[in-house]
């Protein structure tokens, strides 16, 4: 029989592509996890990661483990839930950027009205920015968004490419300005393809502007410019422009949970869920 513990350090390792993040997700020591996973293979009698100097990756037994280790442990949760958890009720206000309600946010509230029928929901939908000042000046309880770049606050659930996107048929004007489509102020994703092109040689301007994912992503597929994505949200009919193409690179978003300074038993337990489908929903690409 494996152990939910050395499963919950085998899913760490294998979303965040190695052993010193996973250590520090989960709040334990680099040797502890190694030794975890040292057991869990012994165990099975297979190995689950191939590991180099400068990278680790799953084997094929370690692809195949990864998706029942998410279901155990999903079923573990909510059996935990039920027999133990008290009966939660009042109202809880969620803020998400459209990225994650597009993504996981569905099914975790799903999760979270099953285990907590009595519990309301607000659900917010907006900028990252904008959710985390809301959070900060009271009026949300959780916030599900992307992390401000070179912050360390909230905890990373997920940790995926920025690239640059345009259409199929985009083709840049030579000696012409790179025409963007960005998010309004006030944007992770604008303030990182805004700071990396200043630092480079390119002439560029900003020839559309929306608040929301879907806005810019239009924008890109109409062909009217490229703009910032992240690499999960490159939608049919539209490609990733590579460094050959002399943009500047980007950095990688951090997808993170946000919680208010005190927050009650509802707000708790709808982080918890919150995490565990946002890990289980989405497979991070780590750089």
């Amino acid at each position: 029989m494996m152990e939910f513990e050395l499963l919950r350090s085998f899913i760490a390792v294998a979303d965040c592509g190695g052993f010193h993040r996973a250590a520090e997700q989960l709040n334990l020591t680099q040797s502890t996890v190694s030794q975890q996973i040292k057991r869990l293979e012994l165990e099975i009698k297979r190995p689950l990661f191939r590991r180099t100097t400068r990278t680790v990756a799953l084997t094929d037994d370690g692809e195949m483990l990864l998706g029942d280790a998410r279901r155990l442990l999903q079923l573990e949760e909510a059996a935990r839930h039920r027999l133990t958890a008290p009966r939660l009720s009042g109202t809880v206000r969620l803020g998400a950027n459209e990225e994650v309600a597009s993504g996981s946010l569905p099914s975790a509230l799903g999760r979270f009205a099953s285990l907590h029928p009595d519990v309301k929901l607000e659900v917010q939908i907006g900028v990252s920015s904008e959710m985390i000042e809301q959070l900060d000046a009271g009026r949300l309880d959780v916030v599900f968004a992307k992390r401000p770049l070179g912050s360390s606050r909230g905890r990373l659930v997920w940790r995926e490419p920025l690239v640059w996107a345009a259409s199929e048929s985009f083709d840049p004007v030579p000696g012409a300005a790179l025409p963007l489509a960005l998010y309004r102020e006030n944007s992770v994703s604008r303030d990182a393809a805004l700071t990396a092109l200043r630092a480079s040689e390119l002439v560029w301007q900003i020839v559309y502007t929306s608040p929301s994912l879907t806005g810019v992503r239009a924008a890109a597929l109409a062909g009217l410019a490229i703009t910032p994505l992240p690499a999960s949200a490159v939608i049919g009919g539209l490609r990733s422009l590579g460094a050959e193409t002399g943009l500047p690179p980007l950095p990688d978003l951090e997808f993170t949970i946000f919680e208010k300074r005190r927050p009650d038993a509802a707000a708790t337990a709808l982080a918890a869920v919150l995490f565990s489908l946002g890990q289980a929903a989405v497979r991070p690409i780590v750089s």
